[in-house]
C-alpha cells in the first residue's frame, strides 16, 4: 500500500476522536462525569449480561445438583433448604440491579447540572461584556444543551437495559421453583 493510503486510513480513525474531543470541550467538565456515570452503568450491565450467559447456569446446576443429592426432601428443614438455595439464586441474579437502578436517574441530573452551569456561564458574559456577547453566550447555551443531551441519551439507554435485566431476573425468579420441586 501507499503511504497516502495509510494517512488517508490514519486521518480516517483520528476524525472521530477529534469530533468527540470538539464534543467534550463544548459540553464542558459536566460531560467527562456524565461519561464516567456510562461507563459504571455499562460496565455493571455488561457484567449482568455475562452473568447470565456464563456464571448463572453453572450456579442453577449445582444447586440443582445438591437438591437432587438430597434424600429427603419432603420435611420441614428440607423445604428451607429449598428455599435457601432459590434464594441464593435470586440474590446472585439482581446483585447489581440496584446500582444500575441509581446510575439511570443520576445521568439526567448531572445533564441538568450541566444545564444550570452552562446558563450561568451565559448569564456571566452577558454581564461581563455589559451587552450580549453572541459567542460566549452561544458557549454556555451549548454547554447546556450538550450536557443535557448526552445525561437524557445514556439515562434512557440505561433504562431500556435495565429494564430489560430486571424482567429476566424476574422470568428466572419464577422459573427456579419448578426446576427444584420438592417431590
Amino acid at each position: 500500500m501507499t503511504s497516502g493510503l495509510w494517512d488517508a486510513i490514519a486521518q480516517g480513525f483520528a476524525d472521530p476522536f477529534e469530533s468527540a474531543g470538539d464534543f467534550f470541550h463544548l459540553g464542558g467538565w459536566v460531560l467527562k462525569w456524565i461519561l464516567l456515570a456510562a461507563l459504571v452503568m455499562w460496565t455493571l450491565i455488561l457484567e449482568r449480561y455475562w452473568y447470565f450467559s456464563r456464571i448463572h447456569p453453572a450456579e442453577v446446576r449445582r444447586r440443582l445438583l445438591m437438591w437432587s443429592e438430597r434424600g429427603e426432601r419432603r420435611s420441614w428443614h428440607a423445604h428451607r433448604i429449598r428455599e435457601l438455595l432459590i434464594s441464593e439464586l435470586k440474590i446472585g441474579m439482581s446483585a447489581t440491579l440496584p446500582l444500575i437502578r441509581v446510575m439511570v436517574p443520576l445521568a439526567p441530573l448531572l445533564g441538568l447540572l450541566g444545564t444550570v452551569t452552562g446558563m450561568l456561564e451565559v448569564f456571566d458574559a452577558m454581564t461581563a461584556a455589559g451587552q450580549s456577547d453572541v459567542r460566549a453566550m452561544a458557549y454556555g447555551v451549548s454547554h447546556a444543551m450538550i450536557s443535557t443531551l448526552a445525561g437524557l441519551v445514556v439515562s434512557l439507554l440505561g433504562l431500556f437495559f435495565s429494564v430489560q435485566l430486571s424482567s429476566r431476573v424476574r422470568a428466572e425468579s419464577e422459573r427456579l421453583p419448578d426446576l427444584l420441586l420438592p417431590e
